[in-house]
């Protein structure tokens, strides 16, 4: 059944009222934003290793000389033949990285399958970022939430997406933010994905800390071919 069809009039009226609910929402959600960037960080004590298309890593190497890393968590078992559908729907929405790297930002996927499962994975569903990197045989899935023993039978496990962020300082990283279940709907845009970030969009009509970096928006975004090497 369609919706009431209505004159001109009538629906640029209604339009009106949604798009104000909408603009309300909007500010509501630059709030949430606003105290996300001010929530408390823990530390990262634990080393993990990981493995990428160019060997073995460390978490520090996923910044790749950035400030912020934002990690998906990819349910992918070892013993899986194929990653998660629903994980796959949403690397197939990322943005291209080069916009993220443009605000001190890394992007990458974080699986306990083999590397060899996940780049056979990945050549199947012809992506080309965000780099994908194994954490089979480290802690880091279970330590992150990503990997969960069941209540009544501890040994075993099961696989949870979700996605986590990173602030580097320094030598030292710090998890800022955590969330799954659909909390992962919020991926799938650039200007959602710095939301989740400390440092936010970085545009001075946010509210950020004091000293944080911020400039002018729309001034800094390019196409992804023209940054800057």
């Amino acid at each position: 059944m369609l919706p009431e069809i209505v004159s001109m009039d009538e629906w640029l009226s209604a339009l009106e009222q949604q798009v104000d609910r909408e603009k309300a929402f909007t500010r509501a959600r630059d709030e949430l934003n606003a105290r996300r960037r001010r929530l408390p960080m823990v530390r990262i004590e634990k080393e993990y290793s990981f493995v990428g298309p160019t060997g073995k890593v460390k978490l520090i190497d996923l910044f790749d000389g950035r400030r912020q890393l934002i990690v998906y968590h990819f349910m992918f078992a070892p013993e899986w033949q194929a990653g998660c559908d629903g994980c796959s729907w949403v690397v197939d929405a990322m943005t291209h990285p080069a916009h993220l790297n443009a605000r001190d930002t890394s992007i990458v996927l974080i699986s306990r399958a083999p590397l060899d499962k996940l780049q056979r994975y990945q050549e199947r569903m012809e992506w080309q970022h965000p780099k994908w990197y194994s954490s089979h045989g480290s802690d880091f899935n279970r330590d992150m939430g990503a990997t969960v023993s069941y209540p009544h039978d501890p040994a075993r496990t099961t696989e949870r997406h979700g996605v986590s962020v990173f602030l580097r300082d320094g030598d030292s990283i710090y998890r800022t933010y955590f969330n799954g279940a659909r909390g992962v709907e919020y991926l799938g845009s650039l200007w959602t994905y710095l939301d989740l970030t400390p440092y936010g969009r970085q545009e001075f009509w946010e509210d950020s800390p004091a000293g944080w970096p911020q400039t002018e928006p729309y001034i800094w975004n390019r196409r992804h071919d023209e940054y800057e090497a």
